[in-house]
């Protein structure tokens, strides 16, 4: 498998003067719609308060690169009493028959946007799911987590980043963030991933006890996996985020990972993707301070394929946008 990032269009940049916007994820419709579910949060407050004021808000083009418009906030606030009252982040989209799945993060707290982590409301952070008929919702919200923590395991502290595909049996396989309580609080760590499965979308999920996406020695290697079944139906595959370059040796980058059972990962033997480098339809070039939390998608007849990503130009972070990027896949 290679994955090669083609020049990108200006119109598939989806960005909003008002808003920090990050964690796109797209799925088209049989009428040929492209459905665009994404993090954002108001940009007076700062990057921080991504985990503390993100929802996930819901775009619509007639292109899989846009130009995308704003439609409607799929996930709310809905009260801080509720596991994922005050925010939800990280939205994954997916369609199984004839529903649709929206997996998220969300968390509840203070409600404070600070300068840095709401140490609260990061360490509240547990993984959900939203299910409608259609992506115009409504969508069903369930009052506990799909993915809690579980004490003394790798994820005792936090559970984020839900990655989600079908296996050849038919199974939802999911691969998580998850955050133990080894190391000093508020942070926590180490951060690794865990690989569930369950009978149907919604669960229950069972835990694989064996971390994946790791790197001996280190405590943070990668975050926001993808993952995918390839159209034999016999290998699974991931794009991770390289937080500084522990498996391209390219710094931080997108590095391609495979398994053959969706449990057990391995960085392929040229795992480079890309780097924060990115070239644009006229030609240009332009190094991003961001280019993470890939989302891919692909069309059922495999002509058309698009990277979405979450990016920011300078390393004050003061806005983000998401970016349709086309792909080839070989």
């Amino acid at each position: 498998m290679k994955l090669t990032l083609l020049p990108a269009p200006a119109r598939a940049i989806f960005r909003d003067p008002d808003y920090y916007i990050w964690c796109g994820s797209m799925v088209r419709t049989d009428d040929g719609k492209c459905h665009l579910f994404y993090s954002r949060w108001p940009r007076k407050l700062g990057h921080y308060a991504w985990v503390t004021h993100s929802e996930i808000a819901h775009a619509v083009a007639d292109s899989p690169l846009g130009p995308y418009r704003h439609a409607d906030v799929a996930l709310p606030v809905r009260g801080k009493e509720l596991w994922d009252g005050l925010c939800t982040h990280n939205p994954t989209i997916h369609r199984f028959g004839n529903k649709f799945y929206l997996y998220y993060m969300g968390n509840t707290g203070d409600g404070v946007a600070m300068k840095t982590l709401n140490w609260t409301h990061r360490n509240n952070q547990r993984i959900g799911v939203a299910v409608a008929d259609s992506p115009n919702g409504p969508w069903k919200r369930f009052d506990k987590p799909l993915i809690d923590v579980t004490p003394g395991f790798h994820d005792a502290l936090m559970t984020s980043n839900p990655a989600v595909c079908a296996t050849p049996e038919g199974k939802t396989l999911m691969v998580y963030k998850a955050v133990g309580t080894q190391k000093p609080a508020p942070f926590g760590g180490p951060v690794v991933h865990i690989a569930a499965l369950a009978e149907t979308p919604t669960g229950p999920f069972v835990k694989h006890p064996t971390p994946v996406f790791t790197k001996e020695g280190v405590l943070f290697a990668a975050e926001d996996p993808y993952i995918w079944l390839d159209s034999s139906g016999k290998r699974f595959w991931a794009i991770v985020k390289d937080n500084e370059g522990h498996f391209t040796h390219a710094g931080k980058s997108l590095a391609l990972f495979t398994s053959p059972n969706g449990l057990d990962w391995a960085p392929t033997e040229s795992p480079l993707i890309s780097t924060t480098e990115i070239t644009w339809a006229d030609g240009r070039k332009q190094k991003l301070n961001s280019l993470e939390r890939p989302q891919l998608w692909r069309s059922a007849d495999g002509r058309e394929a698009a990277l979405f990503c979450a990016c920011d130009e300078t390393k004050e972070r003061t806005h983000s946008f998401n970016l349709a990027i086309p792909v080839e896949l070989g």
